[in-house]
């Protein structure tokens, strides 16, 4: 059987590369520039994304796929893509998956390359370590060379902030990392560039949540949950404009906008919250919460955000 001619090899390769621009700027921050679900972002979801190099192509067929990024996946944070992709796009990044990551098990775009905005990240050696989790971040300081001490240091000063913890011993510590880094590989953000006065970063003051002087214990609850669960897109100040608020097409809702939560009433939240909402990021948390617990959420953002009406 003959092979491919050169215009079709030229067009293949061409829908390929097509494809990998539009995972590299929709679904990387999940699933991650290599395909294997390694991300900060999936270190807070429950389920985790699928890891795409872990799954056999014979395992999940592209109709399936094709399915899931069209209409998302209830019960998870995989959106749907409907309203964001057309249909030709969305096989597109489909038949990129399936080839770079499920057949081939490449490594797609290299995140620390000069071309991506790391030029010489050959400086940062001593931190890999920490970085790809041969060495826990919390080993015993006395345990650890000067250099590793040194490599330490440089990880949680300029690392942490996309690695998270990589690896720990003590899965229980409580980290406080300050996000000092955002998405290269082409992109290019409306805010502006880092800053050296909140906390590293833009992003990082909208990762303080309010203090409460004086809160019931179902705000409490709320508080909690939302801290835990919803912080992560909406900000630990409910404004989404945190690292990867920021960054979501479309932007994750300011909960502390009048603008935005106008209309906005603790029926139609709840709803919300159970259902998500199409053509977002909103992922539906019926599966996730009971209705005590969303109950609790929206006490917390009444008091904490946006005073919303009894009724």
């Amino acid at each position: 059987m003959p092979g491919a001619g050169p215009s079709e090899s030229s067009s293949a390769a061409s829908r390929h590369e097509r494809g990998r621009a539009i995972y590299n700027f929709r679904c990387y921050y999940c699933h991650g520039y290599s395909g294997d679900a390694k991300t900060l972002a999936a270190r807070f979801l429950n389920p985790a994304p699928r890891s795409f190099v872990a799954t056999a192509p014979d395992k999940l067929s592209r109709a399936s796929m094709l399915d899931a990024i069209m209409h998302g996946r209830t019960g998870s944070a995989m959106m749907s893509f409907q309203k964001v992709l057309d249909p030709g796009e969305i096989e597109l990044v489909a038949d990129f998956v399936r080839k770079e990551f499920m057949v081939d098990k490449a490594p797609n775009t290299r995140y620390h390359t000069k071309e991506n905005g790391w030029p010489q990240h050959e400086r940062y050696a001593i931190a890999y370590p920490f970085a790809t989790g041969e060495i826990p971040i919390d080993a015993p300081w006395a345990d650890l060379t000067p250099e590793q001490q040194a490599g330490l240091r440089l990880f949680m000063r300029s690392c942490v902030s996309c690695h998270d913890r990589s690896e720990v011993l003590d899965s229980q510590l409580v980290w406080k990392p300050r996000p000092v880094s955002y998405p290269r590989n082409n992109y290019s953000h409306k805010a502006p560039r880092p800053d050296a006065v909140s906390s590293a970063s833009i992003f990082g003051k909208h990762d303080v949540p309010p203090t409460l002087t004086r809160a019931t214990s179902l705000e409490r609850q709320g508080e909690q949950l939302f801290q835990v669960n919803c912080a992560f897109c909406h900000g630990g100040d409910g404004t989404g404009k945190n690292w990867i608020g920021s960054f979501m097409d479309p932007p994750a809702r300011d909960l502390t906008d009048p603008a935005v939560m106008s209309g906005m009433t603790r029926q139609r939240l709840y709803h919300v919250l159970m259902e998500g909402l199409p053509g977002t990021k909103m992922p539906a948390w019926k599966s996730v919460l009971n209705e005590d617990q969303i109950d609790a959420i929206i006490a917390y953002v009444a008091v904490a955000f946006y005073r919303l009406p009894e009724k």
